[in-house]
């Protein structure tokens, strides 16, 4: 119910015939930019707060730009993207241009196509921060677009490598020190070719001989091994090459498509399937380590970079993140549902009768219909056991009958979403009034004070939007008892992979722990865990743990439950409130290739994320703010 900010989103197009033929297959030179705008606009989704495009022409004479860029600013920045350079595209169509001149006054027509949607989770803004960044160069080989959806847990590392070699970063951001290590590695490859053929190709064909030689591979392998983090790394050279880099657990998640017209990359496999009308058969997922390369003569090719280090691929993007459109995602998320069914039975004392199922919010309806579907089979169990009892007591009428087929379960549309916040109420009683208002309510479904009420979420983080505004409003209701379900199990740790996600005190789960710890006599362990973080940040990788763990091994899933259950129920509440969530292990039931799971177990999958969870609670235990 609290929104989180996530990864980011891209899209990379990567033209294999000359312009002339799409507009003579399609009636458009601009077939590939429109299919970069559907790209973008279904993985909207991805990042609100900014986007981007980049393009590559590969055929511009001396003396005219070969490399643009246009990016905005806010959850309109598509758009406004798009309707800044559409004139240009309407222009061409008027006016029938030849290919050669659309490759000369078309600035967004190119070969090469990169889109990018942005969300922090570094809680730096601005124009600065927005993708794809460029590296610019005299020399077609050496100009860089990048663009990304990742975090890297080792910016000081990667900043003190970059500054080592005399370099000089503009801004310290991940992106920027990637864009200038990969910068660099570009330079080398270009000098390493340079070197081999200067003694017996002289110029311009020298130039064309590097352009035509370069190895992104290389390039690739001289930057990667040194970062730690979840990432999918997409970028293209002024002279053609085009690549689009994993990281070895498999973090962040590719997909491609590739035909004898176009390479595609994408961060979802649904929206590829729609933008080019193909089998889900025919999208190929991007292997952790692995970079799908295409050199400036169209040659594709699938290389491992990075030894694969394991299948961590994150779970919470089956769960929150990506299309549920997704065939697998979608049946996954069913099952997230299904699989709470028996301690929501448990938990309502099995009355079907007295009790109504919903779901907050949309994003939450597919787990709901698994949900459903458990409960549904649980009810047609109960079904066949009442006719065969009636039955064995020679008391199966046909009135007996319709009474136990007519039995169904309570389903409504309880909560609608109505209004978004106004910003300009930033505190205290006025915007928590508006919070709890967010929602309206279906009045005349539930019985006062007989009925419970059954909510599923797909995840409960920090637990704002519960105090603020679902549970007062539900209370209106007067259940006899409120029970929120959450698909997913406790969030208990940050993620530091690219996920909004970084502050242990925002997470509910980690409050109540603390909360029982100190309620229990137990405070000295919270000491404790601090000086082992203390210890833990003199240590090398090799020796990193994840000292966190201790505040939630004295206690069950279900203590912390309660306890989250009474610190986020409102005052003045009359419904009972219960919390509910998915075990670690129904999530690798329901979600088995992608055991991705650190924000809920602590296993975090590369040393970078052990230092950060580490200090992440000595910045809890200090009272200060840190990222």
């Amino acid at each position: 119910m609290d929104p989180l900010k996530h990864e980011c989103g891209i899209a990379m197009i990567r033209l294999l015939k000359p312009i002339e033929y799409y507009n003579e297959k399609y009636g458009s030179y601009a077939w590939a930019l429109k299919k970069l705008y559907l790209l973008m606009e279904k993985q909207h989704n991805r990042g609100q707060e900014g986007a981007g495009i980049g393009v590559v022409k590969l055929h511009a004479k001396p003396g005219n730009e070969y490399v643009f860029r246009e990016r905005a600013l806010g959850t309109q920045a598509i758009r406004e993207i798009f309707d800044k350079i559409s004139p240009d595209i309407e222009k061409i169509s008027k006016e029938h241009l030849s290919a050669e001149e659309v490759e000369q006054k078309a600035p967004f027509i190119g070969e090469i196509y990169l889109g990018h949607l942005r969300y922090s989770t570094t809680g730096k803004s601005g124009m600065s921060y927005v993708h794809p960044f460029l590296r610019r160069n005299n020399w077609p080989s050496r100009n860089l677009l990048l663009c990304g959806n990742f975090n890297m847990t080792n910016v000081e590392e990667i900043y003190n490598k970059v500054v080592e070699k005399g370099q000089h970063p503009r801004i310290y951001s991940d992106t920027v020190m990637l864009l200038e290590q990969l910068g660099y590695a570009l330079d080398r490859e270009n000098h390493r070719v340079y070197r081999l053929y200067r003694d017996n190709v002289k110029e311009p064909e020298l130039s064309e001989k590097i352009e035509k030689e370069i190895d992104i591979k290389t390039v690739l392998k001289a930057a990667a091994p040194i970062w730690d983090g979840g990432f999918v790394i997409c970028g293209a050279t002024g002279s053609g090459d085009m690549f689009a880099l994993r990281d070895a657990n498999g973090i962040r998640p590719a997909f491609y498509y590739q035909d004898d017209e176009v390479v595609v990359v994408a961060s979802e496999r649904p929206v590829l399937q729609t933008v080019f009308n193909i089998a889900r058969k025919d999208v190929k997922e991007l292997e952790p380590g692995c970079a799908i390369i295409v050199n400036s003569e169209g040659k594709t090719e699938v290389s491992d970079v990075l030894a694969n280090k394991g299948n961590k691929k994150c779970s919470f993007e089956r769960i929150y993140f990506s299309r549920g459109s997704d065939a697998e995602i979608y049946q996954e998320r069913k099952m997230l549902g299904k699989l709470l069914v028996p301690e929501i039975l448990e938990k309502i004392g099995n009355d079907l009768d007295h009790t109504v199922f919903s779901f907050i919010p949309n994003t939450a309806e597919v787990a709901f219909i698994g949900m459903v579907e458990g409960l549904e089979n649980h009810l047609n169990v109960l079904k066949t056991e009442k006719i065969l009892k009636a039955r064995d007591r020679g008391a199966l009428t046909d009135e007996r009958v319709r009474e136990i087929i007519n039995q169904k379960l309570r389903i409504e549309k309880i909560a609608i979403k109505d209004i978004k916040l106004r910003t300009f109420i930033t505190e205290g009683e006025s915007r928590d009034e508006l919070a709890a208002h967010v929602y309206d309510v279906t009045y005349g479904c539930v019985q006062n004070h007989q009925d419970n009420l059954v909510v599923i979420d797909d995840s409960i983080v920090r637990g704002t939007t519960l105090t603020q505004s679902i549970l007062r409003i539900l209370d209106r209701l007067h259940p006899k008892k409120i029970i929120v379900v959450s698909s997913s199990p406790q969030v208990r740790y940050p993620d530091c992979y690219g996920i909004d996600m970084s502050s242990l005190s925002e997470f509910a789960a980690f409050r109540a722990a603390i909360a029982l710890l100190k309620e229990r006599g137990m405070d000295s362990l919270i000491k404790e865990v601090y000086e082992r973080c203390k210890v833990m940040s003199t240590l090398p990788d090799s020796e990193q743990e994840n000292c966190v763990k201790a505040i939630y091994e004295p206690f069950s899933q279900q203590e912390i439950a309660a306890q989250m259950a009474r610190m986020l129920t409102p005052p003045n509440t009359h419904a009972e409130v219960r919390l509910i969530f998915q075990t670690l292990k129904g999530l690798h039931e329901a979600i088995p290739n992608h055991p991705g799971d650190w924000y809920f177990s602590g296993d975090y999958p590369t040393p970078g994320g052990v230092r950060l969870v580490n200090r992440a609670f000595m910045a809890f235990y200090e009272n200060r703010k840190a990222r």
